[in-house]
């Protein structure tokens, strides 16, 4: 038992601090803690959930991607018009997975092939695919996105849960497995503690990199699909500050923003604790303006926490 707490200390504390915090709001306000309610922070969670998937990979490896929000756009202008024009539901959702993977790798090439800064690269696109988003639209947004494809990516299953969260599960699922149980795992935390020394053990740094980029740009173009399911039109301006709040949930779950720490599982539960706060915020009548002040005060007790926990093992 107390290898497996020591293992798991810190999703454990996650869950314990999830538990406490929805504790406090049920007491506060009952309807908090009504199933109804409860599925709702779930689905709300489900586009922030997607993005912290992705993004805890590339902070694990010791990078950082700030495209998510921006790539979330590409993908959404790109596939409602897709969609508008007559394209299969299903074709589409395979080419919004293809383009996420293919706006994630040139993030990863721009990185390892032209040794560009991972906060400079992802920067510098950011702004670039924007710019690409308000180029294919005009700027005006797409509409009346087929009711087939908002089915398929938020209906719901057996008439109670959103398919939208069943892509979230099997998204952690495959990233757990992924980083626990495959090389390519294995060699994102070696180079996230130590590239050099990863580099000199033989291990292909730039491939894995571009690779790790590139599953963050799928599980981005996921998040970008539901968004578009939800709404029912796509926006350029879609998913701005987004890349803030997949970051939040990514630290809040334990992944260290240094690189070579951190765990799907935490990350999971993370952006579900994020969404629970805010949401209890709202059922409580506290002003929405004191989500931002919570949030960032949750990323820094989260922040100081990992320093904390290292200070204490060295």
């Amino acid at each position: 038992m107390k290898t497996i707490w020591k293992k798991f200390s810190r999703e454990f504390g996650i869950i314990i601090a999830l538990i406490l915090l929805m504790t406090i709001f049920g007491i506060i306000e009952p309807l908090f803690l009504t199933p109804t309610n409860l599925l709702d922070i779930v689905d709300q969670t489900v586009i922030n959930g997607l993005l912290a998937v992705g993004i805890t990979m590339v902070i694990i490896s010791g990078g950082i991607d700030l495209t998510v929000g921006s790539t979330m756009a590409v993908v959404i202008v790109c596939i409602g018009k897709f969609l508008v024009s007559g394209l299969n539901p299903i074709v589409a959702v395979l080419l919004g997975i293809l383009l996420g993977f293919i706006l994630g790798a040139v993030n990863g090439f721009l990185i390892t092939k032209m040794h560009l800064q991972p906060f400079i690269a992802t920067l510098g696109m950011m702004s670039a695919y924007r710019g690409v988003a308000y180029l294919i639209t005009g700027g005006w947004p797409v509409l009346e996105i087929p009711q087939s494809f908002r089915t398929m990516m938020d209906g719901d299953i057996a008439g109670m849960i959103p398919s939208s969260v069943v892509i979230l599960l099997a998204a952690a699922v495959i990233g757990y497995i992924l980083l626990k149980h495959t090389k390519f795992g294995t060699y994102l935390f070696s180079m996230g503690s130590n590239e050099e020394a990863t580099r000199l053990s033989g291990v292909n740094i730039s491939s894995n990199k571009i690779m790790a980029y590139a599953l963050c740009g799928v599980a981005t173009a996921l998040a970008g699909m539901v968004m578009l399911a939800k709404l029912g039109t796509g926006e350029p301006t879609a998913g701005q500050g987004y890349e803030l709040n997949a970051i939040a949930a990514a630290a809040v779950g334990g992944t260290s923003l240094s690189g070579g720490k951190g765990s799907m599982i935490g990350t999971f539960f993370g952006a579900i604790l994020l969404q629970a706060l805010k949401v209890g915020l709202v059922v409580c009548g506290v002003d929405t303006f004191w989500q931002y002040i919570a949030t960032g005060g949750i990323i820094i007790a989260a922040v100081y926490l990992d320093i904390i926990q290292g200070k204490i093992k060295s």
